[in-house]
């Protein structure tokens, strides 16, 4: 008894040929070249075991490429017959091999919630009624939470929103630095 026939890759002269220009381009990332090859040779023969032998990959990784681009080629053929050019058609390409949203836990800041404790960083601390020369991440991190921007936020954080958003064009400092002692 033999099992269903494997779904095969047949490329059209387009896909071919687009692909192999994905291959050869000097800026694409290994991963993406990794993924053109295995198109590439399972195009040229049907079985997943000699094309991830072949490749040194095992054979889900090939079975999952070949899988993804068999459910994107319905859209890359709409594409071609709504008109697409070369490079909107390498665009669909590139995000059908593309890797897939990874699960994580979602950011505990939004972008708004870190430009508005970066502003608050920006205004004097005198301002809010604070008797200081310079904020520090504490007081700015109690700042924030009693203007209700965020409910809770470390002072660390505060530190680090700081430190990445690139405030070196402040004319002074942001926040007060120790003194060696």
């Amino acid at each position: 008894m033999s099992g269903p026939h494997p779904a095969t890759i047949e490329l059209s002269d387009r896909h071919r040929s687009l692909l192999q220009q994905l291959r050869q381009r000097q800026t694409a990332s290994q991963r993406l070249v990794r993924r053109v090859a295995i198109l590439l040779a399972l195009a040229a023969q049907s079985g997943l075991e000699s094309v991830a032998q072949q490749l040194g990959l095992n054979r889900i990784t090939v079975r999952l490429w070949r899988d993804r681009w068999l459910e994107a080629v319905p859209c890359l053929h709409q594409a071609e017959q709504d008109g697409a050019s070369d490079p909107q058609l390498l665009g669909l390409i590139e995000q059908a091999l593309d890797d897939a949203p990874r699960c994580g836990k979602p950011a505990t800041f939004s972008p708004e919630q870190i430009v508005q404790i970066v502003a608050v960083a920006c205004e004097p601390p005198e301002k809010s009624g604070r008797p200081l020369s310079h904020w520090t991440s504490r007081e700015l991190a109690d700042e924030v939470k009693k203007r209700q921007i965020v409910p809770r936020i470390s002072p660390r954080s505060v530190g680090r929103f700081l430190k990445r958003g690139g405030l070196a064009a402040a004319p002074q400092p942001l926040l007060a630095e120790r003194q060696p002692a």
